[in-house]
């Protein structure tokens, strides 16, 4: 009863101090592009990588697992939605880019309020929301020029994938699985970046009747007869169809049990939509639809 006090009025002490230290290192955003850069959201740190700006990286957060070496070698602010003011103030950033949905936006008020600029990048799952967000990063960044070669780089590929994609005269049932814990399955149903790059690989979304990421009833599974069904995969490790389709459950009484469509794609390449999404798209669409031909 008595340490909880002492303990707060610590943590207090500590970011005030830090908040000091942000003050006193207020860049100047009209002089210098910044030079100790927050990266948040694992599409941001690896269009910030893309551009060439990863020596600028001070600290990133959990999902910005590519490239590899990003979060091997770079300070951890933790995950994306429960950041700390000391954790991001303590790599001494002279300016914050961050996905949409960072927070809490009381960590990001007290960043704002040590004098360093966040701007928060938007999350759009499609196409053009990958573009912008390159050249909203590189702009911030101050990399407008390898930013603009990296966009036309990115749209050439959505160009050759939207061609390959009107090839396509059925679109497939796809249900996106996120976890199997205790039987439930977590889906990705209308609105979420699942239905984004389903809607890019050619598929449509089995999962229609949930809107975001939700857990989706057995009987739901089965009335939505999915014909392939994608998991994340991560480090290379992903759910087997033996996991998926194992008998005596929902998804084993699917068109995709029967065929054990199954197909792994890793997880920020498949939801995080940065510059390899016109890439992971064909790639789900080839696994898909083996007999599409022509480029």
């Amino acid at each position: 009863m008595i340490a909880a006090p002492h303990l707060t009025l610590s943590r207090r002490a500590v970011l005030g101090t830090l908040l000091g230290f942000g003050l006193a290192a207020r860049p100047a955003r009209a002089g210098a592009a910044a030079t100790r850069i927050a990266s948040l959201g694992g599409a941001v740190t690896e269009i910030l990588w893309r551009l060439g700006a990863g020596a600028r990286i001070a600290i990133v957060d959990t999902t910005s697992v590519y490239p590899a070496e990003v979060l091997r070698e770079k300070p951890n602010a933790g995950y994306l939605r429960a950041l700390s003011a000391e954790g991001l103030l303590s790599a001494g950033p002279d300016l914050v880019i961050a996905a949409e949905g960072a927070g809490p936006a009381a960590v990001l008020a007290q960043i704002r309020e040590a004098g360093i600029p966040v701007a928060i990048i938007r999350e759009a799952p499609t196409a053009e929301g990958v573009l912008e967000k390159i050249r909203t990063v590189g702009r911030e960044a101050g990399l407008d020029a390898p930013a603009e070669t990296l966009s036309r780089s990115v749209a050439a590929a959505f160009a050759a994938l939207a061609g390959r994609r009107a090839r396509i005269t059925r679109p497939a049932r796809a249900l996106v699985v996120l976890s199997l814990a205790n039987g439930r399955v977590l889906a990705g149903g209308r609105e979420s970046t699942a239905e984004g790059i389903l809607a890019l690989a050619g598929l449509r979304n089995a999962a229609e009747g949930l809107t975001g990421f939700k857990p989706i009833t057995d009987e739901a599974i089965i009335a939505a007869a999915p014909e392939t069904v994608v998991v994340m995969s991560n480090e290379g490790h992903a759910l087997g169809p033996d996991t998926v389709f194992a008998p005596g459950t929902a998804l084993s009484q699917t068109p995709a049990a029967a065929k054990r469509s199954l197909v792994a794609v890793d997880g920020l390449a498949l939801l995080g939509f940065g510059p390899r999404t016109p890439e992971t798209a064909e790639a789900l669409m080839r696994a898909v639809y083996p007999d599409l031909t022509g480029e």
